[in-house]
């Protein structure tokens, strides 16, 4: 057609209006020129327009209505893509695109058309007497109706903006799961602590903060939100490890290295002679502190201190046994701050309660596990016993860390029977850790609920 009307037929003139249908017609005589230059545009799915506008409706100031009609208006061109080299005019009636709308009132209709209109996405190529047809003359093809190709050019920019839509959902999804998998651990070990530390009110604190939290994730929270949650709950778990995992300070002087524990004289156990030249001095010394706790060791506190988490270190530490029995390692030249990389995290889940939840590992080993890298010790010996392939284990290791992935195998270990496959089942669960949708923590506090 030789000339593109701007003005609509009986309605008033907007500047918007106007500006809009330059810029398209700004648009439709650059693009022979762009196309001879770079390569040829390509045509547009509208099917795929639509979807992308789905997404991003909102984003277009569009609701689920408005593109209800505009589907009803694709499904007049008769092509599934939006061509380059032709016109995009359809020309159905109203009554027709009612028909198709399953019978939506007229002017429902049009106050819809108007509001995709006003959004760019569709124009009004109105006739002399503002109705809707298309006419031939030789072989030229000249249509009044509704104008597509505003989808045709905002295609990309639909586009872009639905995968923003679809990132931001995403980043939605997995926060708002960690959310959840922090206010079960949140709520077992305040279970947990209530049942150790009766006197202590930060239980009670703990499981009122658990339980808003599951009130407030049944609503439609928004990324900060979120993202509140999040920093309260951390603080909140750091806190009940603080409590249920007290770490022993270590003393780094000369003395305290090559301190002694006094013998007993008591007749019930005669200590003055151990000899068994099959064993290295570091465990003799763990022995004699193992047995002199013992006899100290009468409140569930101290017994819990016992099992207070030291973190794992790839260089070999020097090891002492204080006065009170307790043994330590400490490494040369330490730095203060260490990173925070899957090796060097440990789990959400104190020791305390991962060995209260998993008895079994326990009888494979022959002396007691008291930190985390005994732990870790344990889970290296009892993994081929459960036919689980070095790949699996060596994976769980790099994606979980030592200690999580030593949790995840003492509990495979209490559930052994009911486990067909450890090492998939293994893989499967260091898949979701890798996606940031697993915590050792809902395995524990089930099997410690059994127990």
């Amino acid at each position: 057609m030789g000339y593109h009307p701007v003005t609509p037929f009986g309605r008033t003139v907007d500047a918007v209006l106007i500006q809009r249908q330059n810029q398209l017609q700004a648009a439709s005589e650059r693009m022979p020129a762009a196309s001879s230059q770079l390569e040829p545009a390509k045509p547009v799915s509208k099917w795929n327009v639509l979807r992308d506008l789905a997404v991003a409706r909102h984003h277009f100031g569009l609701s689920d209505r408005d593109l209800s009609v505009l589907q009803a208006l694709l499904s007049f061109w008769s092509g599934t893509e939006l061509p380059v080299d032709r016109a995009l005019v359809i020309h159905p009636s109203n009554q027709t695109i009612c028909d198709r709308l399953n019978g939506m009132a007229n002017s429902t209709m049009r106050r819809y058309l108007a509001r995709l209109v006003d959004a760019g996405l569709l124009l009004r190529r109105d006739s002399p007497n503002g109705k809707r047809y298309a006419r031939r003359y030789g072989g030229e093809k000249v249509a009044y109706g509704f104008d597509l190709s505003p989808l045709r050019q905002r295609a990309r920019e639909i586009e872009m903006a639905a995968e923003d839509v679809r990132a931001e959902e995403f980043r939605l999804k997995r926060l708002r799961e960690t959310v959840s998998l922090m206010r079960r651990d949140l709520a077992g070990l305040a279970e947990f602590g209530l049942s150790l530390r009766p006197d202590l009110p930060l239980w009670d604190r703990l499981g009122d903060l658990a339980a808003l939290s599951a009130r407030a994730l049944r609503r439609k929270l928004t990324l900060a939100d979120l993202a509140q949650m999040e920093a309260q709950l951390r603080v909140a778990l750091d806190e009940a490890r603080d409590i249920l995992d007290p770490m022993e300070p270590v003393d780094n002087s000369t003395d305290a290295l090559i301190e002694t524990p006094q013998l007993s004289t008591k007749a019930a156990k005669i200590e003055q002679h151990h000899q068994n030249s099959q064993k290295d001095s570091f465990e003799s010394e763990s022995e004699i502190g193992t047995q002199n706790l013992a006899e100290d060791s009468a409140s569930p506190q101290i017994a819990l201190a016992m099992k207070a988490p030291q973190p794992l270190t790839d260089t070999p530490c020097p090891t002492k046994v204080t006065a009170s029995g307790y043994q330590t390692t400490t490494a040369p030249n330490a730095p203060e701050s260490s990173s925070t990389s899957a090796h060097d995290m440990l789990p959400n889940m104190p020791l305390s309660v991962t060995l209260a939840a998993c008895t079994s590992i326990q009888s494979y080993i022959d002396h007691p596990i008291r930190h985390w890298h005994d732990l870790v010790k344990a889970a290296h010996h009892i993994r081929p016993m459960m036919g689980i392939s070095t790949s699996a284990w060596e994976e769980a290791l790099s994606v979980m860390g030592p200690a999580e992935a030593a949790v995840v195998l003492a509990s495979m270990l209490e559930r052994f029977e009911e486990i067909k496959n450890p090492g998939g089942y293994l893989r499967h669960l260091s898949a979701k850790s890798a996606n940031g949708t697993f915590s050792c923590g809902p395995m524990v506090m089930a099997l410690l609920r059994k127990h």
